[in-house]
């Protein structure tokens, strides 16, 4: 089997694809595609994606981009633990946590985290963009909490993508300032203690 990983370490959305490989003990190559240095905008790189964004992956020759579609394929195609629920309303679930975050959660977040931690990034610090990412934020976190109920996860009783999507960037927001409002969602804090726990984790730090 060959697999390679296209995507930069600093990623949320490859740092998910990360953990799901680790989770599945899979055996991958990676090639760092900065975005801070616009390497997604490449010529080589627009080939693999035309839009320019990171991760991409390509398995015995089949490429996948968007990272919806990769986690998807990924837990399909590889052996090992599912990350997919086996009933309709847990699926649910963990689809609505992704879907959330996708749409709301990513910008909400960024806003919040890159004013700290990559300014440049995301076009300088503003401070009313900030405070609207930290109400965002919260309430991304309280629906998605909503989902999770008394569970440990998202999605269940077992880990599942929807608890990898959210997952990094959390551990951004966790070095910023801002952490504990955000955080101070009903149901987050033993969630956050669970997923800092698991291996696949803590051996897909940010570089």
């Amino acid at each position: 089997m060959s697999l390679t990983l296209y995507g930069f370490d600093g990623s949320p959305y490859v740092r998910t694809v990360k953990m799901l490989l680790k989770e599945k003990n899979a055996e991958f190559d990676q090639l760092q595609i900065n975005v801070m240095k616009g390497e997604p905008h490449h010529p080589d790189h627009l080939v693999r994606h035309a839009f320019g964004k990171v991760p991409v992956i390509e398995h015995d020759g089949f490429r996948v981009i968007e990272t919806s579609a990769i986690m998807a394929y990924l837990d399909e195609v590889l052996p090992g633990v599912s990350l997919t629920p086996d009933n309709a309303r847990d699926r649910a679930r963990a689809n609505m946590a992704q879907a959330i975050y996708d749409s709301y959660g990513y910008g909400s977040m960024a806003s919040v985290f890159g004013y700290y931690l990559f300014p440049d990034f995301i076009g300088g610090q503003n401070d009313e963009s900030r405070l609207k990412g930290i109400q965002g934020s919260k309430l991304v976190l309280t629906e998605i909490m909503k989902l999770k109920g008394s569970d440990p996860y998202i999605a269940g009783k077992s880990l599942s993508v929807g608890d990898l999507y959210l997952a990094p960037a959390c551990a951004y927001l966790a070095m910023t300032p801002d952490a504990d409002e955000v955080f101070a969602v009903t149901g987050f804090e033993t969630w956050w203690a669970s997923i800092q726990s698991l291996p696949s984790f803590k051996t897909t730090p940010p570089q």
